[in-house]
């Protein structure tokens, strides 16, 4: 099974709403590794691995979010293999 790496930001009320422990949850549920970090200018910065649809079906939660989220923005790109083994939050 082919893995790759999506860089994801997301855009809006994503701070202080459980954005990155949600995003774990989800992750993890879908057998996606990587890791979210809070950024300096409000978004929330994700790497995550998995296969193709696994990618694309996590992109489109992250459209979404938590319910307390305001998602404005989802860009996303592809990013440099990692071979992460877990799903952290930073």
């Amino acid at each position: 099974m082919n893995k790759t790496n999506e860089i994801i930001r997301v855009y809006g009320r994503v701070q202080g709403v459980g954005f990155r422990y949600s995003t774990q949850q989800i992750a993890v549920s879908m057998g996606i590794c990587g890791y979210a970090a809070n950024e300096p200018d409000g978004s929330v910065y994700i790497e995550a691995e998995g296969t193709t649809e696994q990618i694309k079906q996590f992109i489109e939660w992250c459209r979404k979010g938590p319910t307390r989220a305001i998602i404005q923005d989802v860009r996303h790109f592809p990013g440099q293999f990692m071979n992460y083994n877990s799903f952290r939050v930073r």
